[in-house]
């Protein structure tokens, strides 16, 4: 008997703190089933933090969260995106057109907005990229007529007014938030923070629980962007943590602590697959690294992961690559 499909959340808007509003919204991934944006009471308006993903019937979702706490979409005076992906930019386009206010993000977004602009190009990287790993034909074909079936879930590319860097400050009734810069999640990947109430808007660098994924291809080494960025952040004293998915948490330096002892195990777990396999091609190391097989579900995500820390290992001496000996062979890994 077939299964029944999960049924699909609806916008939820709720009260976090006095001028800080939760908006839930739904999201088509298995396992992640929402995000956040956040609105933040700014004079006679809010400043809105993160989009939601662009898909049919998206914008009434945000506007169904908005609603449920006396807001309204033409209350947004500036948007903030913490990162250029979908599920934090992508209605970025609908919101400045409605509203005409101003959009700031990382101008280091070039990961999202280039490949929207050529997607055809940016699936036929992946791909190539896939192939290097070893990865067959037959589900790379798979791949990519699904990938072009779902689209970026963008509803349209918009550039930012103004580029959120260090020293940059976005203006609300809680008071200023700063911006820290943490890439390794993406390149364009910023946090927000208010020192004077000790909070961080953390996007995806941090997370109610330890979920981790680093685009692969845009930077050197994004897994030691990442451990940089917590160290960054470990730096500021925090008393809350409103995330990008999940719900709001105080013990913020439990959260970075367990992100280190994973990325730990999984580098070790890495290593562990080369003493033991080598030399391996990234597609084979993923179900030894995870202890677990490979889905249509998993590859991409597990893949790109997999290939982040095998690069994390070569930038710290840990690991070699050797490239494939003909035409066509996949390159494979080696202990350094």
């Amino acid at each position: 008997m077939p299964q029944p499909s999960r049924k699909r959340e609806l916008g939820r808007g709720e009260r976090v703190l006095p001028g800080v509003w939760r908006l839930r919204l739904p999201l088509p991934w298995p396992g992640v089933p929402h995000c956040n944006a956040w609105a933040l009471a700014a004079g006679d308006g809010i400043v809105l933090v993160d989009t939601g993903m662009h898909e049919p019937g998206s914008m009434a979702n945000l506007e169904r969260a908005l609603g449920m706490v006396n807001l309204r979409l033409e209350n947004v005076r500036l948007l903030v995106c913490t990162h250029a992906h979908s599920d934090h930019y992508g209605q970025a386009a609908t919101i400045v057109e409605r509203t005409g206010c101003e959009l700031w993000m990382h101008p280091n977004h070039d990961h999202m907005t280039q490949a929207a602009k050529d997607p055809d190009d940016a699936i036929d990287r992946r791909l190539e990229v896939a192939r290097q790993s070893g990865v067959p034909e037959a589900p790379l074909r798979a791949f990519a007529a699904a990938r072009k079936a779902q689209g970026f879930g963008l509803a349209g590319i918009v550039e930012p007014h103004r580029s959120l860097l260090t020293g940059v400050e976005v203006h609300s009734d809680l008071g200023t938030w700063s911006v820290v810069e943490t890439p390794g999640h993406a390149p364009s990947h910023v946090c927000l923070y208010q020192p004077e109430r000790r909070i961080l808007i953390s996007g995806d660098h941090l997370l109610g629980r330890v979920s981790l994924y680093f685009d692969h291809g845009y930077s050197p080494d994004p897994v030691g962007e990442f451990l940089a960025s917590l160290s960054r952040v470990e730096d500021l004293d925090m008393r809350l943590c409103l995330a990008g998915h999940g719900r709001t948490f105080t013990d913020v330096q439990a959260h970075i602590t367990a992100n280190r002892v994973v990325v730990a195990e999984r580098l070790e777990a890495c290593l562990r697959v080369l003493d033991r396999h080598g030399p391996v091609t990234a597609f084979d190391a993923v179900p030894l690294v995870h202890g677990d097989a490979i889905t249509p579900s998993n590859a991409s995500w597990w893949l790109s992961e997999t290939l982040n820390f095998l690069g994390h290992l070569e930038a710290t001496g840990r690991a070699r690559r050797v490239p494939g000996d003909g035409e066509g062979e996949p390159e494979t890994w080696l202990p350094a």
